[in-house]
């Protein structure tokens, strides 16, 4: 095939890749009498009708569509896109599936769903508002992920001035599930809208622990007709949950003492290679991309400990900063630690990389596993265009002139004599005064954090706390990752940044837990005045 065939071959193959219809929804785990919303996406701008829903009659209620039309635009193209967001009630419970469907000559991908039988049992359904809280589990060990979802019912139109009291544990550390979701669910033959929202919860230490009610406040709208001409403020209500009781177990007896404590659904570690040695030899100077990922569900990011660093004579190590990442999905948190490093070999032969091994334990079946990366053998070739370096292990029997060594040796004597010489005669001159230091200075910007932390303003500490990191010898992430109080500072600092909750954040924890930061982990101490925190560096 020519050159030309093959190029419109793949630019057909782009084509069709960009107009297939993305179908996606907002959970596929729900109750019976609730809705779900299903989306399906286009980026083929030929395209001018709509899908055929037909195929959803028979398993699904069609209760609404509506379209949105888009342009965006990536590494300088532009791109049109067309979303129809459907919104389905289930017509049964069980496993039920959204099948494939049709818009023009694209098809969209089916979609697994379980609807669960709902619970007319309510002991407050009769009401207008009402609210509910449940966990995903009774008990669970220490350190490991509780889900408790919370859902407020309505059966009348709510003004925008709703909210929800914090959820705030003095033993736990909590965050958001991702975004609140509105839907509708139907219970005793009245409809009423949903407003629900996730938190995961991870217990800090073993025992029971206590839940407190959580209050929603809103102002619903009065459906009287308007008297004289003025219309009726609505009224205002109040609900709370009822409290909850979580159990939390201690780490098992049967754990390995020195291991960092793991508890997880699943835990698995994928090892990548760029490129990959074992489809093309690998001379010496090359550059080897290894990056490994260590993925856990019910565990956040940082929660995971650092692998081991791949320490092997004869291979220079690069390593790049470790990548972070949660997801969220209808089970709760899956974390995910990307580290990356470049390899590059200085020595022929075969070097031996070492298994890697993390010790965790399964909360699904309850007991101990490991997940592993086995041994892997480099097989490095003499590169041409390097002066090639002796392999490894056969040092012995060879010899060589001499006289290099000598000539290299007195080289380096006369320059020790000429460097001792010029230090003893600029002893007597004076020193250059240092050049002014150009930006913040590591205490301007160490006293711009705390007041920033003492004013209760999460925004202004994330932007100090940035300022303050980007001058310290270790990143953020790492210097947390070995500080407990810190990571937890962090998490709420987190936490009240991205919920609704950011009302309420105090920063004297945060202020504290820089303060436990050894002295030889800062640049800079902090500043010793009445009533502040004890200096970094103490005289």
């Amino acid at each position: 095939m020519s050159r030309l065939g093959v190029l419109l071959l793949s630019l057909l193959f782009a084509l069709q890749a960009q107009a297939a219809l993305q179908a996606s929804v907002d959970r596929t785990r729900l109750e019976a009498g609730e809705t779900l919303e299903l989306t399906l996406e286009s980026q083929d701008v030929t395209q001018f009708g709509k899908p055929d829903l037909s195929a959803l009659e028979a398993d699904f209620e069609v209760r609404g569509t509506r379209q949105l039309n888009s342009l965006h635009t990536l590494d300088g193209e532009t791109r049109a896109s067309t979303r129809w967001i459907i919104t389905l009630l289930p017509r049964r419970s069980g496993s039920l599936r959204i099948p494939v469907l049709q818009l023009g000559q694209t098809l969209s991908q089916a979609i697994e769903l379980q609807v669960q039988a709902s619970d007319a049992s309510r002991p407050d359904s009769a009401a207008k508002v009402f609210i509910e809280a449940a966990l995903d589990s009774a008990s669970v060990y220490v350190q490991a992920q509780a889900v408790l979802t919370v859902r407020i019912y309505h059966s009348v139109s709510l003004y925008n001035d709703s909210s929800l009291s914090p959820l705030l544990l003095d033993t736990a550390k909590v965050e958001p599930l991702g975004e609140s979701r509105t839907y509708e669910k139907e219970i005793n033959g009245v409809r009423h809208g949903v407003i629900e929202t996730r938190y995961v919860i991870y217990p800090q230490q073993s025992g029971p622990l206590e839940l407190p009610p959580l209050t929603f406040t809103a102002t619903a709208a009065e459906e009287a007709e308007p008297q004289n001409g003025m219309a009726r403020v609505g009224k205002q209500v109040q609900v709370s949950s009822l409290p909850l009781r979580l159990e939390v177990r201690p780490v098992p007896a049967e754990y390995p003492p020195g291991a960092a404590w793991l508890p997880a659904r699943s835990l698995t570690l994928e090892e990548r290679w760029n490129p990959d040695p074992a489809s093309q030899p690998t001379q010496i100077g090359d550059s080897l991309t290894r990056s490994i990922t260590l993925r856990a569900e019910g565990l956040s990011s940082t929660q995971l400990p650092p692998l081991p660093a791949t320490e092997v004579r004869g291979l220079r190590r690069y390593p790049d900063h470790p990548q972070l990442r949660n997801e969220f999905n209808d089970r709760g948190m899956t974390a995910n630690r990307e580290e990356r490093e470049a390899l590059v070999p200085t020595h022929s032969g075969s070097l031996e990389l070492p298994a890697q091994d993390v010790t965790w334990w399964n909360t699904r079946e309850d007991h101990l596993e490991h997940s592993s990366l086995p041994a892997r053998t480099l097989s490095v070739l003499d590169n041409p265009a390097l002066a090639a370096e002796t392999p490894l292990g056969d040092t012995a029997g060879r010899t060589g002139p001499v006289w290099p060594w000598q000539l290299s040796t007195l080289v380096l004597a006369l320059t020790t004599a000429l460097g001792f010489a010029l230090w003893w005669r600029a002893r007597a001159r004076p020193a250059v005064p240092r050049a002014a230091q150009s930006g913040p200075s590591p205490r301007s910007l160490l006293d711009d954090l705390k007041r920033a932390c003492l004013a209760n303003d999460p925004q202004a500490t994330r932007q100090a706390l940035d300022a303050w990191a980007r001058q310290q010898p270790e990143t953020l992430a790492d210097i947390a990752a070995r500080f407990v109080p810190l990571s937890t500072a962090l998490d709420a600092l987190n936490g009240a940044l991205y919920s609704e909750s950011g009302q309420y954040w105090q920063g004297d924890e945060l202020w504290r837990a820089i303060g436990t930061i050894p002295p030889a982990e800062q640049a800079v101490a902090l500043p010793s005045e009445p009533g502040s925190l004890p200096p970094l560096y103490p005289k």
